[in-house]
């Protein structure tokens, strides 16, 4: 029997650093061979440039995307403005099947609803250091005015209120140790009885014949 992947939910407020650590804990997960991927969102919204289907999201019409709600396809769905975005519940359910770890980055709305239907996720939350230190990442992108920061800083406040949901919190202070406790949770979950006692069945069988 081989072992099924672990399904991860990532969470953060904007601006505490949750894409970069998960895309150095992708590269890590690779120089060590481990088998981990980052979901990819169905959405309505327009491809911008740059972006490539099936990559950065899956693009599909809004039509396409109410049928597969009606069919349960996803394991959450959001409406964001005028656009939906949703992640596929075959696409990960076949993934863990095959041993991958799955990694989702969403909000701790769509966190509540993956957990209804996968209770064995492990959820993660990653806070920033401080107030200050997050205003000083949001207004160091060079991307917002003043008054929209004020509003980012609101609902980042609004947001990181519902850190106790999750299993872990990890404080992104300083980069590398960030990524050190990240990479930990998922060494962690690799030695849960469980999951070794199906990885080495035949090791185990072989020493308790004495």
């Amino acid at each position: 029997m081989s072992v099924k992947g672990t399904l991860y939910i990532i969470s953060a407020p904007s601006g505490a650093g949750k894409t970069s650590l998960v895309k150095a804990l992708l590269e890590d997960s690779r120089d060590k061979d481990q088998r981990v991927r980052v979901s990819v969102s169905h959405t309505t919204r327009a491809m911008r440039s740059g972006e490539q289907d099936g990559v950065d999201y899956n693009f599909v019409t809004m039509d396409w995307f109410d049928s597969l709600i009606a069919d349960n396809q996803f394991l959450e769905y959001a409406d964001v403005f005028t656009n939906k975005y949703g992640t596929s519940r075959v696409w990960v359910e076949s993934e863990l099947r095959q041993g991958v770890d799955v990694i989702l980055e969403i909000d701790w709305q769509g966190a509540a609803q993956v957990r209804q239907l996968m209770p064995d996720a492990v959820s993660i939350f990653i806070l920033p250091p401080s107030q200050s230190e997050l205003r000083k990442r949001l207004t160091g992108r060079g991307q917002d005015a003043d008054d929209v920061i004020d509003l980012r800083m609101s609902q980042a406040a609004s947001e990181m209120r519902h850190y106790a949901e999750f299993d872990y919190v990890v404080i992104n202070d300083d980069f590398s140790v960030a990524l050190a406790q990240l990479q930990a949770v998922l060494t962690a979950q690799k030695l849960k009885l469980l999951n070794q006692r199906t990885r080495y069945a035949d090791l185990l069988n072989d020493l308790l014949s004495v």
